[in-house]
């Protein structure tokens, strides 16, 4: 999609595919109300500076939209780190996962673009001993680095 398309998309679209990019409607909302944007650039700078006046409780929201990690074959696309991986490692990030969610109430958010099973993994385990507060940044940080990958997606 071009960004003229993107800023031509009736409201609903706009919305919808906004949400495809980040899962919290206060995120969408803040980014619509910034639209037609100029370029590319403004539009992811736009994206960054939105996600990062968000709240924890949104970025629940946002976690709420994403499947584990390791979880779904269809998913491979976004997590292909996972597609080789051994089963003893997807047997430990689906243990890892579960008490990481148990742990701090979400699940387990990393941008996997670029990562192995092996090293998301690593990340697991070296999180879950975060302290909730410091936890809730990261996780944030994280879908921030997923949303600007998904919006230069859609963009390309």
């Amino acid at each position: 999609m071009t960004l003229d398309a993107l800023n031509h998309l009736p409201q609903p679209e706009l919305y919808a595919t906004l949400l495809q990019c980040c899962g919290s409607h206060v995120w969408v909302e803040k980014m619509i109300a910034d639209f037609p944007m100029m370029d590319k650039a403004t539009l992811l700078n736009a994206a960054s500076r939105h996600w990062l006046a968000c709240t924890p409780a949104d970025g629940l929201e946002a976690f709420s939209h994403h499947p584990r990690i390791g979880d779904r074959p269809d998913l491979h696309k976004e997590q292909a780190g996972v597609v080789n991986a051994s089963t003893d490692v997807l047997a430990d990030l689906a243990t890892g996962n579960q008490i990481y969610a148990e742990r701090f109430g979400y699940i387990f958010i990393v941008c996997a673009t670029g990562k192995s099973a092996s090293e998301m993994l690593s990340l697991l385990n070296a999180r879950i001993n975060n302290t909730p507060s410091a936890e809730i940044k990261i996780a944030m940080a994280e879908q921030g680095k997923i949303t600007q990958l998904r919006l230069e997606k859609l963009l390309s």
